[in-house]
């Protein structure tokens, strides 16, 4: 039976038996949940559809979330011209944004890991699969990639923004989508845990500060920021450059700056953004409706 409990455990597990980080996650996830491979597979399947579904949502219509706070922008992000990101970053935020709005309306996503931190995962690989041309099957293999990515994440770490800051929830999202896109491009296991530290090191500290305690703002633009620090994080893994740290002591690290992070900062909606003139004002307005 295969056993992990680090990301350096799965890449070694993947060069000692020639294998891809995906096939050892859905072995271990079949053997774990007592399902069948095509179970596990198909399932993936499910899940990537529902993810393709909330971004298009939100791509395509300019649907407010019930408190008014946010919507629309993923759509001004992605019809506008002239983007410094280029078209690729830029629609990967853009749908990042998309399936964040999705969920601020009450519409259906995919956690991936989490709900505030939705986007990211998707957002990096529907703009991959629409500029690359990856089928269906090659992302849901990507996806199980950054599924045991988040496993050991939230294993020895955490992945809510009450636990460990948004650190927790958009920093794992996109060391997890950092790793599904080197993945994609074949990078080699030690490529995959490089990007998911680089990804990670780069929004360590991160608050969580929702306004008027909703996941809106910043929480939705911020999953298109997110996206774009997985994507060069990828890029920088892709094209040799390693992490000083190891991916596993950077987790161990959001680890213990999340513990030590003051409760204001996590999602208790008592500091930071939400305390500000403006944060408090929003409150006061949605809450007196």
């Amino acid at each position: 039976m295969i056993n992990f409990s680090c990301i350096q455990d799965l890449i070694d597990i993947a060069n000692a038996q020639e294998r891809t980080i995906d096939d050892i996650v859905v072995e271990y996830e079949a053997t774990h949940s007592f399902k069948s491979v095509i179970y596990i597979k198909e399932n993936m399947q499910t899940i990537w559809q529902v993810m393709k579904e909330s971004a298009e949502k939100s791509i395509n219509n300019t649907q407010k979330s019930v408190s008014g706070m946010v919507g629309g922008d993923a759509q001004k992000l992605f019809t506008f011209k002239d983007s410094f990101a280029g078209d690729f970053v830029k629609e990967a935020a853009s749908y990042a944004v998309a399936v964040a709005e999705t969920n601020a309306a009450m519409g259906k996503i995919a956690a991936c890991p989490t709900a505030g931190s939705c986007g990211i995962v998707p957002g990096a690989l529907i703009a991959a699969q629409n500029h690359y041309n990856y089928d269906d099957e090659q992302i849901c293999n990507a996806l199980f990639t950054a599924t045991g990515i988040g496993m050991v994440i939230e294993n020895n770490a955490m992945i809510a923004g009450a636990q460990g800051g948004c650190q927790a929830e958009c920093g794992s999202a996109a060391g997890m989508a950092a790793g599904a896109l080197v993945h994609l491009a074949g990078g080699s296991p030690e490529q995959i845990g490089n990007a998911v530290a680089l990804a990670i090191k780069n929004l360590l500290g991160l608050a969580c500060d929702p306004v008027a305690g909703l996941v809106e703002v910043p929480c939705v633009k911020r999953n298109g920021f997110a996206t774009t620090v997985a994507i060069l994080a990828a890029d920088m893994s892709l094209a040799g450059i390693k992490s000083v740290i190891p991916v596993d002591e950077v987790i161990d690290a959001m680890y213990r700056i999340g513990k030590s992070m003051p409760k204001s900062i996590r999602e208790t909606a008592t500091g930071g953004l939400a305390t500000t003139p403006t944060g408090i004002a929003l409150k006061e307005k949605i809450y007196s409706k």
